[in-house]
This record gives structure tokens, C-alpha cells and sequence, in this order.
């Protein structure tokens, strides 16, 4: 028996990552997504290891609503296969959704999006409560198809949904436009690092390690509270007899940051870019 495409997709891609019980709680930022309701988007905008995917975890752990969660990757980029990807995450929300748009993605020539689409947004439009749709990792996206087809989504979505986006850069949506509907919620980098409180719980209850208030300072003020470099510190820290003097010396040389951008940023990048 031949495999239909949907046999064939990762259902990983659409289970909540796991929490971490020793995570450190971001509630001020949970309480500010919260009023992603009131919003057609949500846009969390920062470079890798700001916790954009750990918010948007805990922020979920606490909606009452229902959400639909599809974390893409660089194998996603092509029309069809992200339409599937998204049928198949608002089929997680209910198994009646997407039929239509599910029978037009198996067709031996991809349709327009906005045909696909639309018999999905007719259906969700009829749902009595809130629905919530996370895509994280956009950026790992560059097809314009793919873009053009979540404009039409986010312009023509019915009040009932709301799509919160994870990205390590700006998508190329019309955002002044939604900004000047307040349509949009956002969240970027400055509002993402630690502050002192969270720097402080982060070493005592995630690393274990009880730091003096100058050398969290220290450390706060060399990461400026990126949550990474926080726990690629943490990490060095392991075992040090003198805290003082390796915070003192630590900076983006040293070999766990090294290793984190080399495979977080540097792998990556295209061919020719690496190369450069």
C-alpha cells in the first residue's frame, strides 16, 4: 500500500518540547504573551539562546485555550510541505480540520495557497473558542511562496485565531501594517534577556551554583543577560576554585560559546557564507 505524505511527516514537529523542572520561571513575560488574544500575531524576534522556544513552552503550559504547535526546520522549506506541516498541527486541535485543504495537498500539482487556505480558515472561523497556532523556528524559512502563503493566512485569519511566531530574524510580513491595526504583539532580545532577579535564580536553581551579587553582576554584565552565554558560563564555572578571576576573564573566546555559535550560527549559514 502506497504512503500517503501525511504517513510520512515527523509528528515530533508538533508536540510541545519539553519543560525543564529546574527552568527558570519567566512569568513577566508568560503574563505579557497572555495578551496575545487581543492580537492576530505574536512576534518573538532574537538571536539563538535567548529561550524564545522555552517562553513560548511555558507561555502554553498555562493557556486555557487550545494550541496547535509545528516547529520547522530547513527540510520545510518548500511550499507543500510546510501546507502540510500546518494542516497536520490544526489536525492536532481537532480531526475535523483541514480536510479539504489536506485533499487539495495530495493533488499530483500544488494548488494556489489561498485555495488550500481557504476552506481551512472557513472551518476554524466556525470554532466556538480561541485557538492558538505557535510556529517556531520561522526563520529556518525562505521560500516566498511559503511567506505570500502565511501573509494570506495572518490577513484572513478569523477572530478566533491567533499565531504567535518564534524567529531569529524579522519575517518579511507587512508588520507596519499590522502595528498600525494593533494587530500585533512583540517581543525581541532587549525584552528576552535576564534581569538580575532571573540572572540570580537561573545560577542557584538551573547550574546550582551560588554566586556573590558582584560576580552575577559581573557575569550579567558581560552576557548582557543572554540566557547562552549565562549557561555557557555556568557550565565553565563547574569545578573553578576561583569564580572571581575566571568571570573577570570571561568572554566570548571561551571554548563552550565558541562551540555554541560554531554550531548554532556558523553551521547554518549557506554554503559560500561558512566558506567566506
Amino acid at each position: 500500500m502506497a504512503l500517503n505524505r501525511e504517513d510520512i511527516l515527523l509528528q515530533s514537529k508538533h508536540r510541545f518540547p519539553p519543560l525543564r523542572q529546574d527552568a527558570v520561571p519567566r512569568q513577566r513575560l508568560v503574563s505579557y504573551l497572555q495578551r496575545s488574544h487581543a492580537h492576530r500575531i505574536s512576534l518573538i524576534t532574537a538571536p539563538a539562546g535567548f529561550g524564545k522556544t522555552t517562553l513560548l513552552r511555558e507561555w502554553a503550559e498555562q493557556c486555557e485555550s487550545p494550541v496547535a504547535w509545528l516547529a520547522l526546520d530547513e527540510r520545510d522549506n518548500s511550499l507543500q510541505r510546510f501546507l502540510l506541516y500546518l494542516n497536520q498541527a490544526f489536525l492536532t486541535l481537532d480531526p475535523q480540520l483541514g480536510g479539504i485543504g489536506s485533499d487539495l495537498l495530495q493533488a499530483g500539482r500544488l494548488p494556489d495557497s489561498p485555495l488550500v487556505l481557504t476552506p481551512l480558515l472557513n472551518e476554524l472561523s466556525a470554532s466556538p473558542q480561541p485557538l492558538f497556532l505557535v510556529l517556531d523556528d520561522y526563520h529556518s524559512v525562505s521560500d516566498p511562496a511559503v511567506h505570500e502563503a502565511m501573509e494570506f493566512l495572518i490577513a484572513h485569519a478569523p477572530p478566533v485565531l491567533h499565531i504567535l511566531i518564534a524567529s531569529r530574524s524579522q519575517p518579511p510580513f507587512n508588520l507596519a501594517r499590522l502595528r498600525g491595526q494593533a494587530e500585533l504583539l512583540e517581543l525581541s532580545s532587549a525584552d528576552l534577556r535576564f534581569t538580575a532577579s532571573e540572572v540570580e535564580s537561573f545560577f542557584r536553581l538551573s547550574m546550582r551554583l551560588d554566586l556573590p551579587a558582584d560576580e552575577r553582576l559581573a557575569l550579567e554584565m558581560r552576557t548582557e543577560g543572554w540566557v547562552a552565554g549565562l549557561q555557557m558560563a555556568g557550565l565553565s564555572l563547574q569545578g573553578q576554585d576561583d569564580s572571581a578571576s575566571f568571570i573577570a576573564s570571561f568572554s566570548g573566546a571561551n571554548r563552550h560559546i565558541g562551540d555554541y555559535l560554531f554550531e548554532e550560527a556558523l553551521q547554518r549559514q549557506p554554503a559560500a557564507v561558512r566558506e567566506f
